[in-house]
């Protein structure tokens, strides 16, 4: 899931991408155009609920794909995402609109 918020004073927004608890992961890092697809650089936080999440300044007229590495093994989308570009990898990427 995406949650974005815009901010009036810069040219970037605040978006936060959710990995839900019902996935039941141990780690998740947020993998993805913002950081040269480095798979350890983001990890996601867990919250009470057992899902994970991450908050990024992203700028704003800006396409980003990424993906959610679980677990060190397991990638996933997120299937609230704004598009799905299809990857190298016989799979497809998630899309944040900014």
């Amino acid at each position: 899931m995406l949650e974005k918020k815009y901010l009036k004073t810069k040219n970037t927004a605040k978006v936060t991408f959710i990995f839900p608890a019902s996935l039941e992961a141990e780690t998740v890092h947020l993998v993805g155009q913002f950081n040269d697809w480095s798979e350890t650089e983001l990890p996601m936080k867990r919250q009470k609920d057992g899902s994970f999440s991450l908050t990024l300044d992203l700028d704003k007229g800006t396409n980003y794909e990424f993906r959610y590495l679980v677990n060190g093994t397991e990638w996933h989308n997120d299937w609230h995402a704004d598009a799905y570009i299809p990857n190298p990898y016989s799979g497809d990427n998630s899309v944040v609109k900014v």
